[in-house]
């Protein structure tokens, strides 16, 4: 048959019926598409398959679970696939998600548009920032449109206002003054705000600077106590009311204790600690800086106590033939206040003891 031969030749020559070879023809002869020739098997498998798909997309429709998916969130996938999967036209794409192809078309010219003007918005952004930064931060909108215009970019004010304020940039005005009283007191806030706790220790120090006459001339202790343990630790004595009287004793401190990281440093606003030597130190050193409030001394209580304490304690008991010999009672006694003398405020315990007592709750490596 295969060879050209009709139908009855065939049967009278294997003396078959005609009915049974056409039901050979129909079982065995290949299915010819368009663009693939199928085997009866081949085809019966690919019937099945489809099959198989169709209920598959009849339960998703059933399950309602696209139609949950926001419009939106389809589109982005749509796009998605329809930058990277070419193998799928936009109507196979639009018709899986339920996507008019009007509105997925209308979404992709928007995103070209929507990207075009993000591209001219930071050319121009750029361009707002160079010229503000040539002029050392003199220029205001209406100074950096004239430059624009001049450059034949045409701009409106209220665009280039815009972009400064996004850019966080600030002109010299006629307030400058106002501005910088500000940024000052800032910079000289009170952080700890009469707080005198901690949760551990190296979390905030307090410091302040006392003196003591010795043959009617004075000399000057300066001290760093920790707020968790009123443990002082940093102390120097020195004949100079000086910045490196400061700077040397935070410098001991906070090499002995480990160099702590947050650190919170509170004292008052005397000239050495608002200098422009130990801001830095501190800042190099990873401290935030607190300040008292201007005549409140009770802003650095903790530091004010301990000079009260001392001299009590120590200092107005004694004669001090020598600023050695007033250097020597401040050791000893600082020694005594960390390590004998029990306080009210910790529960009756020395300084040294509750810091070790914290150590070993919480099982932390700490120096003390």
């Amino acid at each position: 048959f295969n060879n050209g031969q009709p139908v009855p030749a065939v049967c009278e020559e294997f003396k078959i019926a005609h009915s049974t070879l056409y039901n050979w023809i129909k079982q065995y002869s290949p299915i010819v598409s368009p663009k693939i020739v199928y085997s009866p098997a081949e085809f019966y498998n690919v019937a099945r398959k489809l099959e198989t798909a169709e209920h598959q997309l009849q339960i998703i429709a059933l399950s309602k679970c696209i139609e949950d998916i926001p419009l939106q969130k389809r589109l982005e996938l749509l796009t998605d696939l329809y930058e990277h999967k070419k193998q799928y036209s936009v109507h196979e794409l639009c018709n899986a998600l339920g996507v008019a192809r009007g509105t997925f078309y209308n979404h992709i010219f928007r995103k070209a548009d929507w990207t075009e003007r993000i591209q001219k918005q930071e050319e121009l952004m750029f361009q707002v920032q160079q010229i503000f930064d040539d002029s050392k931060q003199r220029y205001g909108a209406k100074k950096i449109r004239t430059v624009l215009t001049e450059n034949g970019v045409r701009i409106s004010f209220d665009r280039i206002r815009g972009i400064m304020q996004e850019l966080g940039l600030k002109s010299i005005r006629c307030n400058s003054k106002q501005e910088f009283k500000k940024r000052q007191a800032y910079l000289k806030r009170n952080i700890l705000n009469r707080d005198f706790t901690a949760e551990q220790p190296n979390q905030a120090w307090v410091s302040d600077i006392t003196y003591f006459k010795i043959d009617n001339r004075p000399i000057y202790l300066c001290v760093i106590i920790d707020l968790f343990s009123r443990k002082v630790v940093g102390f120097k004595v020195s004949r100079n009311m000086s910045t490196q009287l400061v700077t040397a004793t935070f410098r001991s401190a906070f090499s002995e204790r480990g160099r702590p990281e947050g650190l919170l440093f509170h004292s008052d606003r005397g000239t050495q600690y608002t200098s422009r030597t130990f801001v830095q130190l501190l800042q190099e050193c990873g401290a935030k800086q607190s300040f008292s409030n201007t005549g409140r001394p009770c802003d650095n209580a903790v530091a004010e106590a301990f000079f009260s304490t001392f001299k009590r304690e120590e200092a107005y008991r004694k004669d001090y033939s020598s600023e050695r010999d007033f250097s020597k009672s401040v050791e000893e006694y600082i020694h005594f206040y960390n390590n004998v003398r029990y306080h009210m405020t910790l529960a009756y315990k020395t300084p040294a003891q509750f810091e070790k007592l914290y150590i070993q709750r919480h099982n932390k490596d700490l120096v003390i």
